[in-house]
């Protein structure tokens, strides 16, 4: 574990959140050394403890309880179990806000202001406190209080529209994309909004009250497809692999499975055409360009596909990484795990807990050359910061037990 000072380690998060989006942002900040306290419900926690299978495997290889969902969004985290339900409750979340610098929560809109943790409420306790609420829809519209989840969104923004085959072809239909997408992409602009919103409190002295929507985030990562249809009135459809502005730009049968050629411009066309034996594809008026290539390529691919069969894919990725040309595997996870450059990055990591269970996760991606991630806490236990964390707020272990005893914490 990681003792050094990180980049925030200046900082202290209470985290309210759960589920994937919300803990995402945290886990951004806790990896760069903020203090982030996660406040669960007493006995039931994170509603992901529970998503599983699949579960977390002990030394001999046996499923434990812990569900590995959970471990994916809450490393170094300190962990404490208050029932926010009862004025006890409150009075301790409220002296956390009062001493935190950031404040992230997934309520439903206005679900926090009859416990008196709402914005208002709060920053009249901490006038510098940044307080980040993550809904579905966002604060404001016809839709706000709804609730609202990834698979949601995916459907709502557009996105499965993209996503998968043609209509017309065999597995066609929409599509949700294999991961929560929009909740991990608001996770990450959530953390954008929170540096930047410390940032501005260097110059105000004050905190300030982000509004966060997975809808959101969710049209604003359509990205070039968006734009497509803002600025030229396309509504884009499903393609399957193969890409809407470029061409080349897919995936193509080998002799033993597949691969994919990512061709973004007129060299590396030509260089592929050279090495594949054809290079009269490249002098091909209806090829010249990548935007001619898109215009033909219902003639373009399945003549490069007839080429591709003929070798293996590591037989075409030594070809054709020699001549740089883009191109690679298409990898199941365990295989992407298995690469030797993900392996030389150190992306997957284990830490151990108190308990002696192993839990492991892919790094933090941002590597800062002075204060790099840190791994401090592994994702914890429900509730085993609890004791340590009341202590720093100042209660004695007689108020503690007390609160023990009456089911607040």
């Amino acid at each position: 574990m990681t003792t050094s000072p990180g980049a925030l380690s200046h900082l202290k998060v209470l985290d309210l959140s759960r589920v994937l989006a919300g803990p995402w942002c945290t886990q951004i900040l806790a990896d760069l050394g903020a203090d982030v306290v996660k406040v669960e419900k007493p006995g039931e926690g994170d509603d992901t403890r529970k998503w599983g299978p699949p579960f977390v495997k002990d030394a001999a290889g046996n499923n434990t309880e812990h569900a590995s969902y959970y471990t994916a969004a809450n490393r170094n985290k300190r962990s404490v179990t208050i029932d926010m339900a009862k004025p006890e409750g409150q009075a301790l979340i409220r002296q956390m806000a009062a001493q935190a610098d950031v404040l992230v929560e997934n309520f439903k809109v206005g679900g926090l202001k009859k416990y008196g943790l709402d914005y208002a409420s709060l920053q009249a306790v901490n006038p510098r406190l940044i307080y980040c609420s993550v809904t579905g829809f966002g604060q404001t519209g016809p839709h706000a209080e709804r609730a609202g989840y990834d698979l949601m969104i995916q459907a709502t923004s557009g996105m499965m529209s993209i996503t998968g085959r043609p209509d017309d072809v065999p597995g066609g239909g929409p599509q949700r994309v294999g991961v929560a997408l929009t909740d991990i992409f608001t996770g990450v602009y959530s953390a954008t909004a929170i540096l930047a919103a410390i940032e501005t409190r260097h110059r105000t002295g004050t905190g300030q009250h982000i509004d966060m929507a997975l809808l959101d985030v969710g049209m604003a990562i359509l990205a070039n497809q968006a734009a497509s249809y803002l600025n030229a009135g396309i509504v884009p459809q499903r393609q399957g692999n193969s890409h809407p502005s470029l061409a080349p730009y897919q995936d193509f049968p080998t002799a033993d499975g597949s691969m994919l050629l990512a061709i973004g411009n007129d060299g590396q066309f030509a260089r592929f055409c050279t090495a594949a034996g054809h290079p009269e594809w490249a002098q091909d008026p209806r090829y010249a360009s990548n935007t001619l290539r898109v215009q033909h390529r219902e003639v373009l691919i399945p003549a490069m596909a007839e080429v591709t069969r003929t070798r293996s894919t590591a037989e075409w990725i030594a070809l054709l990484e020699d001549k740089a040309v883009p191109c690679g595997p298409i990898n199941d996870i365990g295989q992407a795990f298995a690469d030797e450059q993900v392996q030389a990055r150190g992306l997957a990591i284990a830490q151990q807990r108190e308990d002696g269970l192993a839990i492991r996760s892919v790094a933090s991606p941002i590597r800062l050359g002075d204060y790099p991630a840190q791994l401090r806490h592994a994702p914890p236990t429900l509730g085993q910061h609890t004791d340590e964390v009341l202590a720093e707020l100042g209660l004695d272990a007689a108020r503690i037990a007390a609160l023990k005893q009456g089911g607040v914490v």
